[in-house]
Parts: structure tokens; sequence; C-alpha cells
């Protein structure tokens, strides 16, 4: 009879374990679930998401393709100073990217060989339409270019086209108490020897009009020397 109700007890408290809410029912974390929240789904960021890393690829691609077009423009080979005209020995076809920037193409050289240079153009310049000029102040009307048969000490050392010189009168020996005088006091240097610059030989000038026979009637006797005007040109 003991073992009988025993038994009965036994099975009830089994029972009762089992049951939610009944005394002898697990209790604490080991029975309870941490509530899980439905995911959320976005189809507009992921469409974005997907948009940006195609326009990304795309940009990529447009610059690889771009990189290797190639285009023929002009650039400058020796320097020319401001109002100086853009002949055409001072220009040289390169091969450049294709960048976006409007340097001037080497088929219009022939155009470009009539204009003037707007600022100093320095050797390796690749050109651009803004630093070109149709008109020039320094060889327009009233200017006159004089050729200077010049000797060593009548000339600056590495003297340029573009640079800015006094012209000056220097009275030779013969010439009693003649005093020497400024002739030109900023004459634009036209061409130097061979373009390269020298310490003698012959130079041309760009001068006004009502000096220039002045100017070449003291040359012819060797009594002209120049002055570099330092920061111009």
């Amino acid at each position: 009879m003991r073992i009988s109700e025993k038994s009965d007890r036994d099975g009830r408290a089994s029972l009762n374990a089992e049951r939610p809410g009944s005394p002898g029912a697990l209790s604490g974390p080991a029975s309870r679930k941490l509530p899980v929240p439905p995911r959320e789904r976005k189809p507009a960021l992921a469409a974005l998401a997907l948009l940006l890393v195609l326009g990304g690829a795309l940009g990529t691609t447009l610059l690889v393709m771009r990189s290797g077009d190639r285009v023929s423009a002009i650039q400058i080979s020796r320097q020319i100073g401001p109002g100086q005209p853009i002949v055409t020995d001072a220009m040289t076809e390169v091969q450049i990217a294709d960048t976006g920037v409007a340097y001037v193409p080497w088929i219009h050289r022939d155009e470009v060989a009539t204009t003037f240079a707007r600022v100093t153009l320095l050797p390796g310049t690749l050109l651009t339409e803004p630093m070109t000029s149709r008109t020039s102040e320094q060889v327009g009307p009233g200017k006159v270019t004089v050729g200077l048969a010049l000797k060593a000490g009548q000339v600056p050392l590495g003297l340029r086209a573009g640079d800015r010189v006094q012209v000056v009168y220097v009275p030779g020996s013969g010439r009693g108490t003649a005093q020497g005088k400024v002739l030109a006091p900023s004459a634009l240097v036209e061409s130097v020897g061979d373009g390269e610059g020298g310490s003698s030989g012959l130079v041309s000038v760009i001068v006004d009009a009502t000096v220039s026979p002045t100017i070449a009637m003291y040359s012819s006797s060797g009594e002209i020397a120049l002055g570099k005007l330092a920061g111009a040109g």
C-alpha cells in the first residue's frame, strides 16, 4: 500500500513539473527565451548600395579608358616674352593624355604663329588659348626692331628673348667729354644670336620708332651696351 501511494505521488509531481505555472515547473533564465525581433527588409537601401557600386565601377572604367586617349598639343620649346610673336620654330608637337584641359591642338600651329604671347611662355609650357593674343602693344604701330652687333661686355650674360633691357649709349674714347645716356629705358629683346643666349653676337631689340635711328647709328660705331632689367620679362 505504501509503494502504490509513493508511485502516485511521483507521477503527479512529474506532471506538475511539465505543466507551465505549476509549483514544480522550471523558472528562471533556463526556461525563458528572449524575443527575436522580426527582420526588416529595406529594399531601397539595398538598391542604393547597388547603384553606388555600379556607379563607382563605371567611373573607374571611364577613367581607365580615357587615360588611354592621346591628343596632339603645342608645347613651347623656348622662352617667349610678353608681346612677342609665337613663331613656328618655338613650337613642338607633344602627345598628351586627354584630361579635358583645352590645350591648343597641334593642327592649329599655323594660326598660333600669327598671335603674340600674352604672358611669359617658358620652355615646356603646354599652350592654351588664354596665353595668346591677337595684338601686341610691344610690336604694334610705333615700334621698330633694331639689330645690334655687340661685343663681349656690351651684352649681359645669359640674355634671352623676352628679357627687358636698357639700351645705353656708351661714348667711345674719341668722343672727348661726351656723357653716356639711356636711349631706351625698357626695350624688349626679340632674339639673341641663335636663340639660346650668349655673351656676344647679334641681338634684336624692339624700341620706339623715335629712337631707333639713334640706336642704329651708335650701334654701327660700337657705342651701344645693353643692361638687363631685373625681374622684367
